[in-house]
């Protein structure tokens, strides 16, 4: 008998590339709210996902995670537990209920790429650099305070395509606000089956269901943010037609569920 949450499948179970839920996160955010052009936002919504009456809002976010689950082996097998990834997500309605959703998405590990198309994030293969802290007073650590700068930047296939800067000023008495909803995302799996290319065995609109949520201190401050384009990209649409604030803290969450708003 083969085991295993996801392929390949084994007489073990231990050969899966991902594991087994619940998977428990944590993460070190650069997060840049800005605004896209309104058309370019509308044009990456999937039905029945409307535009935001704030037309282009959006967010993109630099994430340096850590992640488990319930067994924590990953945590001594870091290579297995940590990765960086960076996205897009463009605000909307569903049903009148605000809501993210995420057109693009860069990781740097298979095992994280894997996990996120079983939650509906399109992700794909990139190389993403963040800046860290060590909590020391030294040349090589920004801090966290006023002053504090911190960049981050994510590539694929050799092009850049995306780079921001955040840059401390104050704590965050609100947090950022683009990224706040729920993200909704599209589960989508394909056949191969000849005459069968254009009906998906899987297409359908998805919530995650996470829970255990904490939140570090929330700094912001001055922001940049550039887009590129590259060829097989087309994130450089959603460009910052004007940008808002950056911010800086470390969230965690843990994910079992996934909740299915329509079948597409």
């Amino acid at each position: 008998m083969l085991r295993g949450y996801s392929a390949p499948r084994s007489p073990e179970g231990r050969s899966s590339l991902v594991p087994a839920p619940p998977w428990h996160y944590v993460g070190t955010m650069l997060v840049v709210e800005y605004w896209a052009e309104p058309a370019a936002a509308a044009a990456v919504l999937p039905p029945p996902l409307e535009p935001h009456p704030d037309g282009g809002r959006a967010a993109a976010m630099f994430i340096d995670w850590q992640s488990c689950t319930d067994g924590r082996d990953q945590l001594l097998d870091p290579s297995r537990a940590q990765y960086k990834e960076f996205f897009v997500t463009v605000n909307a309605l569903h049903g009148g209920e605000e809501v993210a959703y995420c057109p693009y998405i860069w990781v740097d590990r298979d095992f994280a790429l894997a996990r996120g198309w079983i939650q509906g994030f399109p992700k794909k293969l990139g190389s993403i650099w963040i800046t860290r802290s060590f909590g020391l007073e030294t040349r090589a650590d920004p801090g966290v305070g006023p002053g504090s700068a911190y960049g981050g930047t994510c590539a694929a296939y050799e092009r850049r395509l995306a780079q921001a800067t955040v840059t401390l000023e104050r704590r965050s008495q609100s947090g950022p606000t683009h990224n706040d909803p729920p993200i909704v995302n599209v589960r989508h799996f394909p056949r191969l089956t000849k005459g069968q290319h254009d009906d998906p065995a899987v297409h359908e609109l998805v919530r995650s269901r996470a829970y255990d949520r904490s939140a570090s201190e929330i700094w912001e401050g001055a922001a940049t943010l550039e887009l590129f384009d590259a060829p097989g990209e087309e994130v450089a649409a959603l460009a910052p037609a004007r940008l808002g604030k950056g911010y800086r803290f470390t969230i965690g969450y843990s994910v079992d569920d996934l909740e299915t708003l329509a079948e597409l």
